[in-house]
């Protein structure tokens, strides 16, 4: 029986190793974090590739209970008036849940199908040999993986011990992002403002308030919270309409993140014995495709592994042969530039587009378009007699919330 190892324990990774396990391979997931992350900003679906993958991997009739719904969101001004609307259906893809909802269903379903988890630790070296990848753990005892997998997001450990550094593959696209949860009122629905360079939103589906700046690259702390809140602080310094009081609630704001918008580009996603899958292979502009690539990514590696019967070689290849192309969506968008225009004519284009329909139908097909690019093969019957067998955890995520 193959023995996998996979780093990373956000969405992609569970839903390798769910796959993985399905098929018959014994799979660990190590996460740095002590505990899954909660919150986020909410991740969607779209198109019947995504609503194809989800139900064979038996998770899209709990994904559509737990879903937030599609919110208009307000596109306003200083003193608040409305200048365009944001519709939900855009912002909401076809199907939309929170990021830490849907996290906690994979775990659900990972647990129940046999993975194994391990918080609080990271790998610090992998060495490849004759019979398997040996890797060293921050805590844990050494152990030899018949295969490794880097889902460890766009600042991949993984990536960074096995391919090189990050600056080698990993390119700044001029903006940043952050994310907090808080609870401040700004109306019946969310509210999104710009000035330039700036975007701050609050009250709507992704995030209780969500920011985008333009900003040079920044020097700070990745694994502090209150060093990632100065860079955010400084950024967003004598903004207007409610932007005061919304900084107030996120300097008290328990869960806080912010990273850059970044891209990631590789020429091949395996080396060795170890591969990668999500924004660590071809992540993250922001544009919207992450989560649905991630699950496309599980999906086609997990039944490659199973069809070449463990051959990692011949399975990584057909990966990226049949992936590879699909993956490139990941490089057309920016949501940087689109979210926080650097000059309030670009403020102007961006709001035209949903004041105009036409325009607005035309990106919606283009989106569309992407999230269907590619054919999907229909795996070996292990898959689906897996999935049927189970019919989901026991005292599934309904129940918990």
């Amino acid at each position: 029986m193959k023995n996998i190892l996979i780093s990373g324990a956000s969405i992609g990774g569970p839903a390798l190793a769910l796959e993985l396990a399905r098929y018959g391979f014994s799979v660990t997931i190590v996460e740095k974090a002590p505990a899954l992350r909660p919150g986020g900003q909410a991740v969607d679906f779209k198109g019947e590739i995504h609503m194809t993958v989800l139900r064979r991997m038996g998770l899209l009739d709990e994904i559509r209970e737990l879903q937030t719904g599609g919110t208009d969101q307000d596109i306003i001004d200083a003193q608040g008036r409305t200048l365009a609307l944001l519709p939900g259906e855009f912002t909401g893809g076809e199907l939309e849940i929170h990021r830490g909802d849907l996290a906690i269903l994979l775990h659900e379903h990972c647990v129940a199908a046999g993975v194994k988890y391990v918080f609080g630790d990271s790998i610090t070296s992998i060495t490849e040999t004759a019979s398997g990848a040996h890797v060293t753990f921050e805590r844990s005892a050494p152990r030899t993986f018949d295969l490794v997998v880097g889902a460890d997001g766009i600042h991949s450990n993984v990536r960074r011990l096995v391919f090189g550094p990050e600056s080698d593959y990993v390119t700044f696209l001029g903006h940043y992002y952050a994310l907090a949860e808080t609870d401040t009122h700004v109306g019946s629905r969310g509210k999104m403002y710009n000035e330039p360079g700036r975007m701050v939103a609050s009250g709507g589906p992704k995030a209780g308030s969500f920011f985008v700046f333009a900003s040079p690259e920044v020097d700070y702390d990745r694994h502090s919270t209150e060093s990632m809140k100065k860079v955010l602080l400084d950024a967003y310094a004598g903004m207007g309409w409610k932007t005061p009081q919304i900084l107030d609630a996120v300097r008290q704001a328990d869960t806080f993140y912010l990273d850059s918008i970044s891209q990631v580009r590789l020429d091949h996603y395996a080396k060795g014995r170890v591969v990668l899958i999500g924004d660590a292979a071809y992540g993250n502009t922001l544009a919207g495709f992450g989560t649905g690539l991630a699950l496309v990514a599980a999906y086609v590696l997990a039944g490659e592994l199973a069809t070449c019967r463990g051959d990692h070689r011949a399975a990584f290849q057909a990966y990226e042969d049949g992936f590879g192309d699909y993956a490139k969506v990941a490089h057309h968008g920016h949501a940087g530039r689109f979210l926080a225009p650097r000059t309030r004519r670009g403020m102007w284009a961006r709001n035209a587009i949903f004041k105009y329909g036409f325009l607005l139908k035309m990106m919606m097909k283009m989106t569309d378009d992407y999230a269907t690019n590619i054919t999907l093969k229909e795996y070996a019957a292990p898959y689906a007699a897996a999935h049927e067998r189970r019919g989901g955890p026991a005292g599934s995520s309904r129940r918990a919330r």
